[in-house]
């Protein structure tokens, strides 16, 4: 069976517990689960899991509760365009160990658990739970990752993978929104974040190669210079597509030879990534 780190912290578990619930969020009585030995194998762990996130899991409220069923039932019904029906139990075990009402403002934490995005201020948004959720997911991260996100926005995104990679790095252009992340970050006791002001479209070279890089705005296309600071087996998600147009967001997988293969996931609707004019092959960012 799966051991606790297997469960918690990346790996892969045995054949008898492939594809078994960890917790009452993931497999709520026991529907769409393994054999319902392997379940409680498997919920056996849930106490040390959920110590191993730092969260409660038998306090979770309504709210929470809300959010991850909505997650789950998101899930199947995009299964079709994104070939993934539920999503990784360590990742839900994240979007459910972060609280998403300390990142947004008071005027919206009525609101923090729904499923859509939320204004964070200078034309910003915090994604809705469902595409963290399924961007986390795509990402296909390890305990051992080493993470570039373009665009920090709130830190929510940071912090979902801060609970399942050694260190995330982030990137945001604008200076107000990286302050205010920061210090919350750091008042949230997150210590294995680092954030940068700065434009995210050139990457953070000094600390690459990633193992993924995650890009939670829409680019016009798909940075070169992201690609390149890629680890070979690396994956990145992209939002690609104009500003407040057609959307698509693109899932990129670099082989271990540095051949890269793009697949498009799902539509999608993003704000615009930020980007000077002169970042941007042909001097416009438009």
């Amino acid at each position: 069976m799966c051991t606790i780190h297997t469960l918690c912290a990346g790996g892969s578990c045995s054949a008898e517990a492939e594809g078994a619930a960890v917790n009452m969020a993931i497999c709520p009585g026991g529907s769409d689960c393994a054999d319902s030995a392997s379940v409680k194998l498997l919920t056996d762990k849930v106490t040390e899991c959920c110590k191993y996130f730092n969260i409660d899991c038998n306090a979770m409220n309504e709210k929470q509760k809300h959010m991850l069923d909505t997650i789950r039932r998101e899930a199947k019904y995009t299964a079709s365009y994104t070939g993934r029906k539920a999503f990784n139990e360590r990742v839900m075990m994240a979007m459910q160990s972060v609280d998403r009402e300390a990142f947004v403002s008071d005027q919206y934490k009525n609101l923090a658990f729904e499923n859509g995005p939320l204004p964070i201020g200078h034309g910003q948004t915090i994604s809705q739970p469902y595409i963290v959720a399924l961007m986390t997911d795509l990402l296909d991260v390890t305990a051992e990752s080493i993470v570039l996100e373009v665009g920090t926005g709130s830190g929510y995104q940071a912090a979902v993978l801060a609970k399942l990679v050694r260190q995330v790095y982030t990137i945001e252009k604008i200076p107000a929104l990286a302050e205010l992340a920061r210090q919350r970050l750091k008042t949230l006791g997150y210590d294995n974040i680092e954030v940068r002001i700065g434009s995210g479209y050139h990457g953070w070279h000094e600390k690459s190669p990633f193992d993924a890089i995650i890009v939670t705005a829409a680019a016009t296309h798909i940075p070169q210079s992201l690609v390149d600071q890629l680890k070979p087996g690396g994956r990145m998600v992209i939002p690609v597509g104009l500003p407040y147009m057609h959307q698509e967001l693109m899932l990129v997988i670099k082989s271990k030879s540095g051949a890269t293969h793009t697949e498009s996931v799902l539509g999608v609707s993003f704000v615009p990534l930020v980007v000077a004019d002169d970042e941007v092959p042909g001097g416009s960012s438009r």
